[in-house]
């Protein structure tokens, strides 16, 4: 269980980089002696930059409503983000997030969640709607009378639903606890998935995901995670625990933050559109 404050220690100030230029304040912090240059990918991963890189793309339909949540015993948020260009999202399949301990959906817009799913679709992707609500601090999994894994098993699908989007095609995504989380939902409910896309997940050998881990033998699996993450060598021993090998992912040079983590959204959300596609 990740109880540790801040493990997803993504506190850096949100920057929509419209066209990725980094300040010259900003590259002299990396000790590079050049002036303001742009930011790509690659740039990003290989300096360890703490400020998320966001796609210049538009959001489309992008929502923050509330629900009551019987799961859970309280109100949460929901949020869901539809690509640009494809309306309201009828007939979409769906992606679930499960977010880390320090964001919840009211972050999911600053992140540029809503703006990744678009750049994702205008690549080639099939498009696919995100999904998410709030979940506890210590973690997604049962408990009584709180419980997210439930709230995301029964209730997430059917709000989706009620919004038109295609439930019978689900996967799952999530960083820190939400990649632990995800990837617990996949082994408690086979079947649920098409997919698991896991950032940096707090799992240590041992704990329940590991436990669990059989049950991921037929489900694509992506695993991500920095080499500068302090869950890097808890990660690498999931991936060797795992049934399967994962069929996408990989580790760079980043920390536990969303500025490593928005590096590789890109691939986790074709990897995903691939497993939703019909």
């Amino acid at each position: 269980m990740d109880l540790r404050p801040g493990l997803d220690d993504d506190r850096g100030p949100e920057l929509r980089l419209r066209r990725r230029t980094v300040l010259a304040g900003g590259v002299a912090a990396l000790g590079l002696a050049v002036a303001a240059r742009p930011l790509t990918m690659t740039v990003a991963r290989r300096y360890g930059v703490a400020t998320p890189v966001v796609p210049d793309a538009p959001a489309g339909d992008e929502r923050l409503e509330q629900r009551r949540s019987a799961a859970r015993g309280r109100p949460v948020d929901f949020y869901t983000a539809v690509p640009a260009g494809h309306g309201a999202g009828h007939g979409l399949p769906v992606c679930l997030v499960l977010h880390g301990g320090s964001k919840t959906p009211r972050d999911f817009p600053g992140l540029g969640l809503g703006r990744f799913l678009t750049d994702a679709v205008r690549r080639g992707a099939p498009p696919f709607a995100l999904a998410g609500a709030s979940g506890d601090r210590l973690g997604w999994r049962p408990g009584s009378p709180d419980d997210p894994q439930r709230m995301v098993y029964a209730e997430l699908p059917a709000w989706c639903r009620a919004r038109g989007f295609d439930t019978s095609r689900l996967a799952a995504w999530g960083w820190s606890m939400g990649g632990a989380g995800s990837l617990l939902l996949a082994e408690t409910y086979p079947g649920l998935l098409r997919s698991v896309a896991a950032f940096s997940p707090a799992v240590f050998p041992g704990d329940d995901v590991f436990a669990g881990v059989a049950g991921l033998r037929r489900l694509p699996v992506g695993l991500w995670c920095g080499r500068d993450d302090g869950l890097y060598d808890s990660v690498r021993a999931l991936e060797r625990a795992l049934p399967t090998a994962p069929v996408a992912g990989g580790y760079a040079a980043g920390r536990h933050n969303f500025g490593y983590w928005s590096t590789v959204v890109p691939a986790a959300f074709d990897f995903v559109a691939r497993t939703l596609a019909r």
